[in-house]
């Protein structure tokens, strides 16, 4: 497997300059592992992601779905800050409770203007998955 072409650090201050009012220490999001085309992120519990019913909405488990993919892409291509979804498909399996998510993401397919993922969604300490996404992304 080849080495990634950016770490953990260099996508997170990458994040951090191109998107300062989402990506910032205390946002919820982190950075767990980087590997080539496979990572791990975590979106931290806030009590404001909470859906009534006493679930975590599916607009944030969307939202960690995305930041997967965006770092996995990094991961392999490297800074291209302008590569975006160009498709999300979100089966929601389970119903998350309040605690953290746990969001593993690997590509599939990295051509030269999309790559193709996959993401698998943890609530922290659970071993069944509470969403399953596959996505798409353009590369500029």
């Amino acid at each position: 497997m080849p080495a990634p072409a950016m770490n953990a650090e260099e996508i997170a201050k990458l994040l951090h300059e191109v998107f300062p009012q989402r990506f910032y220490p205390g946002c919820g999001l982190t950075i767990d592992r980087v590997e080539y085309a496979n990572i791990r992120v975590q979106r931290h519990f806030q009590e404001h992601d909470i859906r009534p019913g006493g679930t975590v909405s599916g607009p944030t488990m969307m939202e960690l779905a995305d930041f997967a993919m965006y770092v996995a892409v990094f991961s392999a291509i490297g800074p291209k800050p302008l590569a975006v979804t160009t498709n999300l498909n979100i089966n929601f399996l389970r119903k998350p409770g309040k605690g953290d998510l746990i969001a593993d993401a690997r590509l599939l397919k990295i051509g030269k203007r999309l790559a193709v993922g996959e993401v698998t969604i943890f609530s922290d300490g659970v071993s069944e998955p509470v969403a399953h996404v596959t996505s798409t992304y353009s590369i500029p």
